[in-house]
């Protein structure tokens, strides 16, 4: 990830300070979210790979263990052998390709696990050592609450695939993958918060950054609804699809049918999407250095540049069929791309 520095959000160095100002905790939330974005990452390769249906079963405390000898495995892959995805995909595979599968699925539940621990831990040290500042330990708590509940929504999702479908539901991969980034924003907007402090005077606003931030978050759940449809495996050419401008299959014949489920549909939305947020970064780029705020070009600068880079891997992957080498890439940008957007959001706030 990209790391925020303080110079680049135009907040002072310093060392532990009063009024509600708290380096240690800002390091700790940006660890965090470091960890969140890994869980991103590894989620989208689990998904690419084809793995996120190969546990069948929630154990929150047990499950932490791996099979650990050859009935356990044996068990696993009997449970797994009784799933959709088994009869209509990988019917016949082999115990050790069932593994590879497992092995995927198994690392994103323990990172999960991990990122509870990493968030748990230290805000206990934090709170008994009294580094938390009181303004932000309700929200703290509060984003510790998101990352239990993505828990929850993480089993939901794989349910909605292991009866009667082989692949989740694309609206619940897309709330899975909507709650974890709508984390990793809000723990780099709280670690912003932590450490700069309360803003001095009332904030100037500054909406249309926020809007930005807003429409990012909005294109990455789009991606979700792309990637849970099939929508990049049709019409793989570009700027046209299928040869013209619009899809001739994009309606199917219901509203929630069309723009949840309908392939070339949610790829058509996703690109009309990606051209508005192209145009809001340059118009936001003009804004920013009309501005006067010193850092605010800058952070608008690289998140366009980031988008920018973010639209060619679309169309990349999407030219090349590409399903691993350069569709990770694009889901791990996108994440980079939504914390840029908050900062640049944060940071025009208080400019």
């Amino acid at each position: 990830m990209i790391a925020l520095s303080p110079a680049m959000v135009g907040t002072p160095l310093g060392v532990l300070a009063p009024g509600g100002r708290s380096r240690p905790v800002a390091i700790w939330l940006f660890a965090v979210a470091a960890f969140v974005w890994l869980m991103v990452v590894v989620g989208g390769a689990t998904r690419l790979t084809g793995s996120g249906l190969s546990i069948t079963e929630w154990k929150p405390v047990s499950g932490a263990l791996p099979p650990l000898d050859p009935g356990a495995w044996a068990e696993l892959f009997r449970k797994y052998r009784a799933s959709s995805q088994y009869r209509l995909i990988n019917q016949g595979i082999s115990l050790e390709q069932f593994k590879v599968l497992f092995w995927w699925e198994w690392a994103h539940r323990l990172l999960g696990r991990c990122v509870g621990l990493v968030f748990a831990l230290p805000f206990a040290a934090l709170l008994i050592a009294g580094r938390v500042p009181a303004r932000l330990i309700g929200r703290c708590v509060v984003l510790f609450a998101l990352g239990a509940l993505q828990g929850a929504v993480g089993w939901w999702m794989v349910q909605s695939g292991l009866e009667g479908r082989a692949s989740v539901a694309p609206e619940r991969l897309a709330v899975h993958l909507g709650l974890a980034l709508a984390l990793l924003a809000a723990l780099v907007w709280t670690g912003l918060e932590a450490w700069a402090g309360p803003a001095r005077g009332r904030p100037t606003g500054r909406r249309l950054f926020g809007v930005f931030a807003v429409g990012v978050f909005i294109q990455c759940l789009m991606g979700a609804l792309v990637a849970g449809a099939g929508g990049g495996r049709v019409d793989t050419d570009w700027p046209l699809m299928g040869g013209r401008l619009a899809p001739d299959d994009y309606w199917r014949g219901a509203l929630w049918t069309t723009l949840a489920h309908g392939p070339s549909a949610v790829q058509f939305n996703h690109r009309l999407m990606a051209y508005g947020l192209l145009a809001s970064g340059v118009a936001l780029l003009a804004l920013a250095i009309r501005s006067g705020s010193a850092p605010l070009p800058r952070l608008t600068a690289i998140t366009l540049l980031l988008l920018l880079f973010q639209a060619g891997l679309g169309v990349a992957t999407l030219l090349t069929g590409d399903s691993l080498t350069l569709a990770l890439p694009h889901q791990a940008d996108a994440a980079i791309l939504l914390v840029m957007a908050t900062a640049l959001a944060w940071r025009a706030r208080r400019a």
